[in-house]
């Protein structure tokens, strides 16, 4: 029996270091677990995200560790892709109607994120300067899974504009958010460092402010090279050529492709209302585009981590604190700025949903030279930040599951009672 299990073995890491065999078998148990996900009401991408926990390496192993840099060109493409279409949702007709309560919503449910988060785990006796660095990293929502639910439900309407105008102005603030978090934390880790954190909000503004510049010009080269023409196959590829280009720009010299791509949408759907015709040639590319996203998203999962009780006590604690946080966020925030039931009562059901900018805001806690030297000189200096990755590998693991059926039942549920 253990030789016969052997040659499986063997087997299996001879096929699965080719990319296509990857994508291929991704597409294919994506599929058939999102339509088994579909039979029990659960949206297509909880379906997708299991099919990667699958065939990952913490069960399966069918998809190789190797295989993560060579599909993470698939994730980077789907972001752009999210990133447009939210982009092409702030049309200045939509923003005048809606764009000071969506920033007065924002603002609330990042600052009652960041501060709950913060007070409970040093409550829980997380040492302040990494509660504070979870706060921030709390305050970040994944826009995929709301734009894949949206788009799968073909949901349209006041309620959806609030929440692209959240979910999109929420990268940015989360940002900013954590820049000014990771000053102060090092200044109390460190004294007299302060100069480094300034620096550190001044490079987040500067992300956040040259990220966009880039998308307006990306958008703009989008308008200009495809006004004129008729074709759908020749405006597909000039599109595509330039969201790559500048997607690939942005990785390259660390901004934010989220936030490039979703000036750049800003820009096309306001120049024009022909360029509407973009959105919809492109619309057909992204149903294998998400599902492979979603499924690669599930194979990083690393559900091992629940064997930790350290973690497990602490991550179940950032998770309902930044899950209650969240909807009293917008809950609070749709009541100061006056906006009805509908959206009041179910907008932060959508907030739950939690992916790359929280791993990547954390990797970045844990490459920090200044964070790194402090754990060299104190063991449980760098046992904490350990820890600190777990538990928000924890938190994405559990939100990436449960948030995208809570999604669904926002949206439904916050479109019914708005029509």
């Amino acid at each position: 029996m253990s030789t016969y299990f052997d040659k499986l073995i063997i087997l299996r890491d001879l096929i699965n270091h080719h990319p296509l065999f990857a994508v291929g078998l991704l597409l294919i148990v994506g599929y058939f677990l999102g339509k088994l996900a579909a039979q029990f009401k659960l949206p297509e991408i909880t379906g997708f995200i299991i099919a990667g926990l699958v065939l990952g390496r913490s069960l399966t192993g069918m998809i190789s560790p190797d295989m993560s840099e060579s599909l993470k060109t698939v994730t980077e493409v789907a972001l752009g892709f999210i990133a447009l279409t939210i982009g092409g949702e702030f049309s200045w007709f939509k923003l005048k109607r809606t764009g000071r309560e969506v920033i007065i919503v924002t603002v609330v449910q990042l600052l009652a994120t960041i501060i709950a988060v913060t007070i409970g785990l040093w409550l829980l006796k997380l040492p302040l300067p990494f509660a504070l660095l979870l706060g921030a990293i709390a305050s970040a929502t994944a826009p995929a899974a709301t734009v894949a639910i949206v788009q799968s439900l073909r949901a349209q309407g006041l309620f959806i504009d609030y929440l692209y105008g959240v979910v999109a102005l929420d990268d940015a603030g989360c940002v900013i958010l954590f820049g000014i978090a990771f000053s102060v934390a090092t200044s109390l880790l460190q004294p007299g460092s302060q100069s480094a954190g300034f620096q550190m909000i001044l490079h987040s503004v500067f992300e956040v402010l040259i990220s966009i510049f880039m998308g307006i010009f990306s958008g703009l080269l989008i308008h200009i090279t495809t006004r004129k023409k008729t074709n759908p196959n020749e405006i597909m590829i000039i599109s595509l050529g330039f969201i790559f280009l500048f997607t690939s720009v942005s990785i390259i010299f660390h901004l934010s492709p989220l936030l490039l791509n979703m000036a750049s949408g800003a820009i096309l759907i306001n120049l024009s209302a022909r360029n509407h015709r973009i959105f919809r040639i492109l619309e057909p590319l992204t149903p294998p585009v998400y599902a492979l996203f979603f499924v690669i998203a599930g194979t990083e999962l690393k559900p091992e981590i629940l064997l930790n009780f350290s973690t497990l006590s602490l991550g179940i604690a950032f998770i309902l604190i930044r899950g209650l946080s969240k909807y009293g966020g917008v809950y609070l925030g749709c009541k100061i700025s006056g906006i009805g039931n509908p959206v009041k009562k179910y907008l932060g059901l959508c907030m739950l949903p939690q992916a790359g900018v929280a791993i990547g805001l954390v990797l970045l806690i844990q490459t920090s030279p200044a964070l790194a030297r402090l754990g060299s000189q104190n063991k449980l200096f760098a046992d904490i930040i350990l820890n600190m990755v777990n538990i928000v590998l924890l938190s994405v693991l559990i939100n990436e599951l449960i948030g995208p059926p809570l999604s669904k039942i926002g949206i439904i549920k916050g479109n019914e009672m708005e029509e």
